[in-house]
């Protein structure tokens, strides 16, 4: 569905409506989500309805309706495909558990499950149409951010970098120090030595694809077969994937991984900065997929035929501000200290159980000795042919000797005044 430029933006999920999706989408839950949508894809009723609905459809959940009237055998693989994923989601829950050293006898999953919002928590058994709405919107809200996240963790990658640049020359001594700080900035300048860049979407860029990749005569250049060429799963449409492979040439152009002066991931960011603008300048209803109608448009721009040459990343503004890298040393400081006080924690705890050890090990061993120092008393006595003895030492008489004095007493009980023979002589005449 065509909009006009100010529009506000409308985001969904980039559902392949030709072919099962095979990228990556970053997300926690992307095999869940590509299974899903592959699963459906199996139902004609359904794959008929994928192909015809547009961007709204998919984001208000309309879509979703349609689950009911797929077939049986579908909804069964969607409930088993729902199950599995409850059940790694209870693996993950645990293992953050046990990684924090939560205890959790009545484990809530139920409540905890709650915190994953691609699906129905309260339902974890089947696949309603309630679990493909959620993980439609979820999804367009993830895929939304998820640029923003990448240029985030860039950043930060680069503070990092520059924190322990720092940190290393500060180890130097002086003489040391000039002749490193001499040699980065001659790997700088010499990563800044590259061809020029076609700007991304750029009639230049895409003849120089035409050229070198596909193997076409660059004068006899064609968007349309163009765009047909790169449309890698017939589906129609450019989606992220699709256009980031556009930009091989361009990235190979600044960025060398057997080069020291050739960052790989400031290369994933300017394959990222390459995506964004052509999505900018071509992708007209910003669904972050460019069909067949809006390639052609943008090729009628003078950007097009007239663009500016690319500035990479050295030709633009740092990523991150002096401030900005006070703030992360000073984040970073604090972890570091957070760190070694939970590394003198653990050591305390593992002393302390060292010395536990040691104080089990001691009380095994005297019980071993005493053990053993019984035995032998026993084996003694009955090579000597004395009776028994206890634990202590003392006499144990035979069980023929209590009953010869039970008997006694009933004896006496029996016979008052009795034969004159007192027991106590009769058991000194027995022993």
């Amino acid at each position: 569905m065509s909009m006009q430029q100010d529009t506000p933006p409308v985001w969904s999920v980039p559902l392949d409506r030709n072919a099962t999706p095979q990228e990556d989408t970053g997300l926690y839950y992307d095999r869940y989500l590509r299974e899903v949508i592959e699963v459906l894809e199996t139902d004609p009723h359904f794959r008929e309805k994928l192909q015809t609905a547009n961007t709204e459809d998919i984001k208000n959940g309309r879509l979703s309706k349609e689950l009911d009237l797929v077939g049986h055998h579908v909804r069964t693989r969607l409930d088993e495909l729902k199950r599995q994923e409850v059940s790694r989601l209870r693996m993950l829950l645990k293992a953050k558990l046990d990684s924090t050293n939560t205890q959790s006898l009545q484990m809530d999953h139920a409540s905890l499950l709650k915190q994953f919002e691609h699906l129905d928590p309260h339902n974890q058994n089947t696949f309603e149409a309630k679990d493909l709405e959620l993980l439609i919107s979820t999804a367009t809200k993830d895929l939304e951010n998820y640029d923003a996240e990448r240029h985030d963790e860039f950043k930060r990658y680069e503070m990092l970098k520059e924190h322990e640049r720092r940190e290393y020359l500060k180890g130097l001594d002086q003489e040391k120090r000039e002749k490193e700080e001499k040699r980065m900035e001659e790997l700088k300048d010499k990563h800044r030595k590259h061809p020029k860049v076609n700007a991304p979407g750029s009639v230049a860029q895409l003849r120089e694809v035409w050229e070198e990749t596909d193997g076409l005569d660059p004068t006899e250049f064609n968007p349309k077969t163009f765009f047909k060429l790169h449309d890698a799963n017939g589906d129609g449409v450019l989606d992220e994937q699709e256009l980031e492979a556009l930009f091989a040439k361009e990235l190979e152009k600044v960025y060398d991984p057997k080069n020291e002066e050739d960052d790989m991931m400031e290369m994933e960011e300017e394959r990222l900065r390459m995506r964004e603008h052509v999505m900018k300048n071509v992708d007209i209803n910003q669904d972050r997929l460019v069909s067949l109608e809006e390639f052609l448009k943008s090729t009628d721009k003078k950007e097009f035929n007239n663009p500016k040459e690319w500035d990479t990343l050295d030709d633009t503004k740092p990523v991150f501000t002096e401030a900005e890298l006070q703030r992360f040393e000073a984040e970073l400081q604090t972890k570091e200290e957070e760190l070694g006080k939970r590394a003198e924690s653990l050591r305390q705890e593992q002393d302390l159980l060292k010395e536990r050890g040691k104080a089990l090990e001691a009380q095994r061993r005297e019980y071993q000795q005493a053990v053993l120092e019984m035995s032998q008393r026993k084996e003694k006595q009955a090579v000597e042919g004395q009776p028994p003895t206890g634990p202590n030492g003392e006499l144990q008489f035979h069980q023929e000797m209590q009953k010869l004095e039970d008997q006694g007493k009933r004896d006496r009980q029996d016979k008052k005044g009795g034969d004159g023979v007192s027991w106590g002589h009769f058991c000194f005449c027995l022993l």
